[in-house]
């Protein structure tokens, strides 16, 4: 992209009545956004949904006076952009209709080829919800996910500590630019994270600091990844308009269940009930879930022998398919006689173990 196409590009970006399916649909009819501020107005009355208001905005220039600003500051600071057509936007972001047609970035981000999984909550995480994501980030790490969140006080920086401690990549979204950082006393994790990943946003450097900026970025939490995992939340919070959104772009979404007497499990618990999440018991839930694979250098090595060692558990269920051939997840379970969330670890550990292996669909096989 050219300098005057980035330009062009800010300035139909900063325009407030025009958000980012209509500024795609715009640029779409017109060839580029600098098309869009050079066509005639008649012809942009041809479009539908482009009201007398829109037009009006397209045709005032101080967009263009403000897009210069910015232009210079990510000059100076040698920011980088990503254009929603680009081969370098995130590849799950662009199937999102109302993904930001720039997204800035800072640190040393690479979302190619790899798995990433969002995780928020409450930002009053009880010791509980420490414990259960900082396992969860842990026993993910040999699946080398990326993990991303808000960077917020709570879930957020617990996850994203979490990720930076086994060497994961972590990419934090922002409801602000990248002139600023919220919250203040989050700046000493600010190094860390852009060493093992970096930060993404589509606010400008002259935006206004606003609380409705963390729905807005919300939608780009969700949009990165192929699950969002709730740890906690009470009955309203931004963690599930997350979950509401990654659940409308058809992403998995995992919630973990707590006491019904728990204020900052009400939120979980009734996604589960109303069946907008998968009930998350355990971390070894996610791989099995989504389907995950141990990445080849990091199987371990199983010599070709007669008898592997297996505890009573594990044979019961080596047993029950090898003698009727691949089965699904839950058949195994009630076959067995063992709860479904026990047995995604059981089977998680027969696959290391190189005696079983899943199939599509959440099926299972002897090897």
């Amino acid at each position: 992209m050219t300098k005057e196409q980035l330009l062009y590009t800010l300035a139909l970006q900063h325009v407030p009545n025009i958000g980012a399916i209509t500024a795609k649909k715009l640029i779409n009819h017109c060839g580029s956004a600098e098309a869009v501020w050079k066509e005639k107005k008649h012809q942009l009355q041809k479009i539908d949904g482009i009201g007398t208001t829109m037009l009006s905005a397209l045709k005032d220039t101080n967009h263009l006076k403000e897009a210069e600003d910015e232009l210079k500051f990510i000059e100076d600071h040698q920011i980088i952009y990503h254009y929603f057509t680009d081969a370098n936007y995130p590849e799950k972001l662009k199937h999102c209709i109302d993904s930001p047609i720039l997204l800035f970035q800072a640190g040393n981000i690479n979302l190619k080829k790899q798995r990433l999984i969002s995780i928020v909550g409450t930002r009053k995480i009880t010791v509980n919800g420490i414990a259960f994501c900082e396992k969860l980030v842990e026993e993910l790490a040999p699946f080398n996910p990326v993990i991303v969140s808000g960077f917020a006080y709570g879930t957020d920086i617990t996850a994203q500590k979490a990720a930076v401690k086994h060497n994961l990549q972590t990419v934090g979204c922002l409801a602000h630019g990248l002139n600023q950082i919220y919250p203040k006393v989050h700046k000493k994790y600010m190094k860390d994270i852009e060493a093992n990943g970096g930060f993404l946003t589509d606010f400008w450097s002259s935006d206004v600091f606003d609380r409705n900026n963390f729905l807005k970025r919300n939608r780009i939490i969700a949009g990165l990844s192929e699950a969002t995992i709730v740890i906690e939340s009470a009955e309203k919070g931004g963690s599930l308009v997350t979950a509401d959104i990654a659940n409308s772009y058809n992403r998995d979404v995992f919630a973990v269940p707590g006491r019904v007497t728990d204020s900052m499990s009400i939120g979980c618990n009734n996604l589960i009930k109303f069946q907008k999440a998968h009930l998350l018991s355990t971390p070894l839930d996610i791989p099995l879930m989504l389907n995950w694979k141990l990445e080849e250098e990091k199987q371990p090595i199983i010599q070709k022998q007669l008898f592997v060692e297996l505890d009573t558990e594990q044979k019961i269920i080596y047993n029950f398919l090898k003698d009727n051939g691949k089965e699904l997840l839950d058949v195994i379970a009630l076959k067995c006689d063992m709860p479904t969330f026990k047995i995604a670890g059981i089977l998680l550990n027969m696959e290391l173990k190189g005696v079983i292996r899943p199939l599509p669909g959440k099926l299972f096989e002897v090897v």
